[in-house]
């Protein structure tokens, strides 16, 4: 290769090596994912000094990641005759700009959609969405504004069109956040935030729900100028009000739909009765409630209900609120100010001694495939259900990355059975929320 020093070559070399391993074994067809027998992972071509250009056809092999591409017309126009061909097209190398000019990027992103809902409630949808929860509120420090901006803004450009908040995330701050973040992407995403707690003068009353008409409107009206958009993605019922019945509430929402306020309707935490009174009276487009390894409740009967009415499903806390990512112990030590996980009782010392029994298994499950605890979890989640869009959330690059590629793994239906079995067996330590927030989830 010429005018390329030793330095830039070991670069390079290292590059490409890192990139067999980065990529997730159940891309490369082995383990936990598999690629279709006409499919082939391709060399798309290394565009070095006299190498030229190679063709596909006469690369083409198994289990070789498509590392290099520089002339990307000429791959556009190759892989035309290759649909089958998995593309990295992120993964480049470019020589030859300058001294010692390298730079070789691994970025992943979200290349599938998904639909919420159907007939006129379907929203589609990145395959993996974003919550904003933790940008700002409830997961102790976080980066500055500017750092956390720029994350959603990665986000998007890596294909994230699913971004959630609520108001009751630090009292519209987050609300704010977001809507500053989104600025100028509106027409690429989807912003979707949440009513039903009851404030006054900004003071969340814990003990009561508010999802009167009247508030209903006031927060939708908040949250429009909160996150500068004329529209709502989705606007979802937080926790049910018993004081106003649900039909009250659906008609409410299907108003504020009719007037351009309001795309798509959707509940949090509510049970299988409580969705089909709504889905009578406006039809709901996803159900948002917590589901992941170690809180499966609602596959009893709301997944069921969802999946006869065509509704969609948006798992929160997808990795049990950073748990099953594997980073949390009995040490680990909650920012009193700004992390409601120290007040849950799964995240006593105790419970997470106990519980970390579930995280070695997802590790062991994950290691001889390729895949880390946290991409475990995700995964297992969209390969339940293809109208299942989990929205993890993160203030890290890093995390970003690792759970968008969880997007692309593959389970087939025994290891699915493996994963929930070796789980199931092992009995999960204390209750998701305290007393009072766990009486406001339907049962």
């Amino acid at each position: 290769m010429k005018n390329v020093s030793r330095r830039s070559f070991l670069k390079v070399s290292s590059a490409m090596v890192a990139g067999l391993t980065i990529v997730p074994s159940s891309i490369l067809g082995r383990g936990a994912g598999h690629v279709a027998p006409s499919d082939k992972l391709n060399i798309a071509g290394i565009g070095v000094g006299g190498m030229g250009r190679r063709n596909l056809a006469n690369m083409s092999t198994e289990n070789i990641v498509a590392l290099c591409d520089v002339d990307w017309h000429y791959a556009d126009k190759t892989f035309k005759d290759y649909p089958n061909a998995i593309r990295f097209k992120d993964w480049r190398v470019m020589f030859g700009q300058g001294p010692s000019a390298l730079d070789c990027k691994t970025n992943a992103v979200v290349g599938v959609k998904r639909t919420l809902g159907s007939g006129t409630a379907s929203m589609v949808v990145s395959a993996m969405g974003f919550g904003c929860m933790g940008l700002n509120h409830h997961r102790g420090q976080h980066p500055g504004k500017k750092q956390v901006i720029a994350l959603v803004h990665e986000a998007i450009d890596r294909g994230v069109t699913l971004f959630d908040t609520a108001e009751s995330y630090g009292y519209q701050t987050n609300e704010r956040l977001v809507g500053e973040a989104l600025k100028g992407y509106s027409d690429r995403v989807f912003v979707t935030t949440k009513f039903g707690h009851k404030f006054v003068d900004g003071v969340q009353i814990k003990t009561e729900e508010d999802s009167s008409p009247n508030n209903i409107r006031k927060v939708c009206e908040n949250s429009l100028r909160n996150l500068g958009v004329e529209t709502l993605g989705m606007f979802y019922q937080h926790r049910a009000d018993p004081n106003t019945p649900i039909e009250v509430v659906a008609e409410t929402v299907n108003e504020l739909i009719r007037e351009g306020k309001v795309l798509h309707f959707g509940l949090c935490e509510v049970n299988a009765d409580t969705i089909r009174r709504a889905h009578r009276i406006c039809p709901v487009t996803a159900i948002q409630s917590e589901y992941h390894l170690m809180h499966r409740a609602v596959e009893e009967s709301v997944l069921p209900l969802c999946e006869e009415l065509g509704i969609g499903f948006v798992p929160y806390s997808p990795i049990n609120r950073g748990f099953l990512g594997g980073l949390i112990n009995e040490y680990t030590r909650f920012d009193p100010e700004n992390d409601n996980r120290q007040d849950l009782p799964r995240f006593q010392p105790e419970a997470i001694r106990a519980n970390m029994r579930i995280v070695e298994v997802l590790n062991a499950f994950g290691r001889t495939r390729g895949i880390t605890p946290a991409q475990v979890a995700l995964a297992w989640l969209m390969n339940k259900k293809p109208w299942i869009v989990a929205i993890p959330g993160t203030t890290k690059l890093s995390h970003l990355e690792e759970n968008l590629r969880a997007a692309d793994i593959i389970f087939t239906a025994g290891e699915m059975r493996e994963l929930e079995d070796a789980v199931s067996a092992i009995p999960v330590v204390g209750s998701r929320y305290n007393a009072l927030q766990e009486s406001k989830v339907q049962k």
